[in-house]
Formats: C-alpha cells, sequence, structure tokens
C-alpha cells in the first residue's frame, strides 16, 4: 500500500463532502496534511480515470466528476496503488543450490498477490460515499 491510495482516498471524501465547491491543491494539501505537488500528482491520476475535473485560472481547483457512492476503494486502489502490497526486492536466489533461497521470491510473489486479492475484494465493498459516511458518523460521536 502506498500514500497516494490514501491521498486519493481523503481527497475524493473531502470533494463529495463539498459537491459544490472547487478545491485546489493547496487547499486540498492542506487538508490532507501534505505537499500540494503530492495533491497535484495524485489529482492528477484522478483526473485522466474520470473521477474528477479540473479549471484553471481565478476560482479552479478541482471538483469531484463522480458519484460518490458508485466509486469502490477498490477501483482507487487500481487506479493508484495496484502491485504495491509487494515489496520491490524479495529474498532468495533462483541459482541458489538451497531449497529455501531458490523457491523463496517465487512463493512470496504468490503470497502477495493473493494478499493484494484479497484487499481487493474487500475494498470493492467500499465506496467513497461509504468513507464520507464513516467520517461525519464519528464527527457526530464527538459532538
Amino acid at each position: 500500500m502506498n500514500s497516494e491510495f490514501t491521498i486519493a482516498v481523503h481527497s475524493l471524501v473531502l470533494l463529495a463532502y463539498r459537491p459544490d465547491h472547487m478545491a485546489t491543491s493547496d487547499m486540498i494539501a492542506h487538508n490532507v496534511d501534505t505537499h500540494p505537488a503530492r495533491v497535484r500528482k495524485v489529482m492528477g491520476c484522478l483526473r485522466k480515470q474520470g473521477y474528477v475535473t479540473t479549471k484553471e485560472g481565478s476560482g479552479g481547483g478541482f471538483a469531484l466528476s463522480c458519484q460518490p457512492d458508485e466509486v469502490t476503494l477498490a477501483e482507487i486502489y487500481r487506479a493508484t496503488s495496484f502491485g504495491s502490497i509487494k515489496p520491490s526486492w524479495c529474498s532468495g536466489n533462483v541459482e541458489e543450490d538451497c531449497l529455501v533461497a531458490c523457491n523463496m521470491t517465487e512463493v512470496m510473489d504468490h503470497i502477495f498477490t493473493e494478499a493484494e486479492e484479497q484487499m481487493l475484494t474487500y475494498l470493492q465493498r467500499l465506496t467513497i460515499q461509504d468513507v464520507l459516511e464513516r467520517v461525519l458518523a464519528k464527527q457526530q460521536r464527538k459532538s
């Protein structure tokens, strides 16, 4: 899992919370608590996928262009982070004369693939609207 997924979900939930407002990358970055350049990178990906639109100039920024109750977290994960559960390095060496060393990379690859499939199955059940509702419920419990 990487931070792009978290930034994407946070940003989409923020835009869903304020559907009639544009939000600049600075505004989103302040809300997410990260640098605006990171937000712009993630929002560019979301724009290419059709989840947000942009408007240039004064009063511009990002706006939601999807239905929050139809966009699953699995979709957002696939758009921003697919394959990130597997580390870039894995132990073992297929050329080693050791049962463990020569098989570990392939076995771990399979484990990471299965784990990602399970996670996607779970994320498929959650939408951006569901996350927004959880945020609203959490705030209501604080009151």
